[in-house]
């Protein structure tokens, strides 16, 4: 007997698969701190993204050899899970095809990512993007490595749209304080706070567009830091209202209290979680087709809805009933 059909199999067919990756991106800009992500990564699991940044973090002058080191880091033995990329120079710099070249070429083969800042246009992106995409053709056999672009200029918020519907792209980050910066002064200070980047309507209305271009492409929308360092449950009071309240499925870590309480936030509620396993369970018994559970018709609309939960679910460290571990997770 045949067994029955996995959920991926059936419910994307003729459909880009939306992306199951972890929902807290670390930034980490020298060496010591990447190697303590990496050790955190070894101790927490898969739950979070490390990202070596080669923008803001690389010493002036010497740019190359902070792109190699992140180089040799993520070919490094404690790149246990894989889950670490980098970011370039923005396009405006005179490093970033620099950047391309050694990171593509060095480490093309296993990195996680590429994130492209203070893009001013979907063309300026695609530009980057398509150098990228030669990189990788010359260095790590073609592989597509996804990228993530910052929307933190006027000209990216206004392209969001356009740029989430580039090849390669995989999340709009929201970039919050060059995105203030922008404003020369007429969004205040404090709309880089909480409560203030929840209620500035030039703020909501930036936060509100990027989530709304990336979901409607098949991208994840990722929110900005958290500046206070000091409290972890900051973070976590940020990662929920970002999550509850605007649609955004990752966020931004910039201090390492901060990767827990923000992974938490961003789990799905374990009652739906549960809901959703007993539905996919009998659908899967009835081989896809509608079914009845609790008076409620579902079928492969509500399926996809569910499939996807359980996959956020397993990523962010939740644990799963285990009827519904076995079915969709077990090795093949």
């Amino acid at each position: 007997m045949s067994q029955p059909a996995h959920p991926s199999a059936v419910l994307f067919a003729g459909e880009k698969p939306f992306p199951v990756i972890p929902a807290c991106e670390h930034y980490a800009g020298s060496e010591k701190l990447m190697l303590k992500a990496l050790a955190l990564q070894g101790e927490m699991g898969p739950v979070f993204d490390a990202t070596f940044d080669c923008e803001d973090g690389a010493p002036a002058g010497r740019e190359r050899e902070h792109a190699e080191l992140a180089v040799r880091l993520l070919n490094g033995a404690e790149n246990r899970h894989g889950r670490a990329g980098f970011r370039i120079h923005d396009p405006s710099h005179p490093h970033w095809r620099q950047d391309v070249d050694i990171m593509v070429g060095g480490a093309g083969r296993v990195a996680a990512y590429l994130t492209i800042p203070k893009v001013k246009s979907a063309r300026e992106a695609a530009e980057v993007i398509e150098y990228a995409q030669a990189a990788a053709g010359r260095h790590a056999g073609g592989r597509e490595i996804p990228v993530h672009v910052l929307i933190e200029t006027h000209g990216a918020l206004r392209d969001a749209f356009e740029i989430a519907r580039l090849p390669w792209v995989q999340v709009l980050d929201f970039g919050l304080m060059d995105f203030v910066s922008a404003h020369h002064g007429a969004i205040p200070a404090s709309a880089i706070e909480t409560p203030g980047q929840f209620e500035h309507p030039l703020v909501v209305r930036a936060k509100t567009e990027i989530a709304a271009a990336a979901l409607a492409n098949g991208c994840v929308p990722s929110h900005n830091i958290t500046q206070d360092i000091r409290d972890p449950e900051a973070a976590r009071r940020d990662a929920g209202r970002a999550r509850r309240e605007f649609g955004y499925l990752r966020m931004w870590s910039i201090h390492p209290i901060q990767i827990r309480p923000i992974v938490e936030a961003m789990q799905p509620d374990f009652a739906e979680v549960r809901r959703g396993a007993e539905i996919l369970l009998a659908a899967r018994a009835a081989a896809w087709g509608p079914i009845s559970h609790e008076g409620k018709l579902h079928d492969r609309a509500s399926y996809r809805y569910y499939w996807e939960l359980l996959q956020r679910a397993r990523i962010t460290g939740a644990a799963l009933p285990p009827a519904a571990e076995a079915a969709f997770f077990a090795p093949a």
